[in-house]
């Protein structure tokens, strides 16, 4: 995958499998088209007028971006989390997580979107807390519980895929270990990759790791992947090594 904006090449060949069931980490400083990649997996790149790219995206051997493949049913497979909360502040916690259905044509009785609205709350580990106040305004939680609103609003679509942006940088660090755990939990169930700066949570919370790189004016390009113990531990290019140990970015 290469992409672009404008005449600026921001990404070149990069090129990574994501396994099923475990949650894969980008890891790199900023501005080395983490991000840019992560919003390419689910076709949010090509909103911004200036975007293009070359390559394909495949999810189980169908290319996302083949002309026969609906944009709505890449974003209903591929769920994303961004890095600041973004629930619709004046909609109410239940109305927010069943926002999803609406958008992608889900038809559903009351009965059926009041158990998923418990079940991706559930998944989400925010049912406990908000349970008894359902019809009170997404807006109104803290902002640990407004990232995990907006999980259960990305789960409710039942996606295969999430996506998370940065999802705890904005976060402290109770409302950030309540996020990993819950991941850790999500993965028995869904493929995750996470583009995270904190190298403590890339360790934590990913089975593999891909570390991008953009020197010199050069496009972003994945440097090493793999493992994760491995990548930290022993890893084979001199600058994973001194990325992981803090020595740049």
């Amino acid at each position: 995958m290469s992409a672009w904006f404008g005449d600026h090449q921001v990404l070149l060949d990069v090129s990574l499998t994501m396994p099923a069931g475990q949650v894969t980490a980008l890891i790199g400083p900023s501005g080395c088209g983490k991000s840019t990649f992560l919003r390419i997996l689910n076709r949010m790149h090509e909103l911004v007028p200036s975007a293009s790219l070359a390559g394909e995206v495949l999810l189980d051997g169908d290319d996302i971006y083949d002309a026969g493949h609906r944009l709505i049913d890449a974003r209903k497979h591929i769920g994303m989390v961004f890095q600041k909360p973004n629930p619709f502040p004046a909609m109410s916690i239940y109305d927010n997580v069943i926002a999803g259905l609406k958008l992608t044509g889900v038809r559903a009785s009351r009965d059926e979107k009041d158990h998923l609205v418990e079940t991706s709350l559930a998944s989400a580990g925010l049912w406990k807390e908000v349970k008894d106040r359902l019809r009170a305004p997404g807006g109104g939680l803290s902002g640990g519980q407004q990232q995990r609103l907006c999980i259960a609003r990305s789960l409710a679509i039942k996606p295969r895929v999430l996506l998370m942006d940065e999802p705890c940088s904005a976060l402290d660090p109770t409302s950030t270990r309540v996020i990993e755990e819950t991941m850790g939990e999500l993965q028995k169930e869904l493929t995750i990759v996470i583009v995270t700066h904190n190298m403590q949570q890339a360790q934590r919370v990913s089975q593999q790791c891909a570390f991008f790189l953009a020197s010199q004016g050069q496009p972003g390009h994945i440097v090493e992947h793999g493992d994760t113990d491995a990548m930290f531990d022993s890893p084979i290019d001199p600058r994973t090594y001194d990325y992981v140990n803090g020595r740049f970015g």
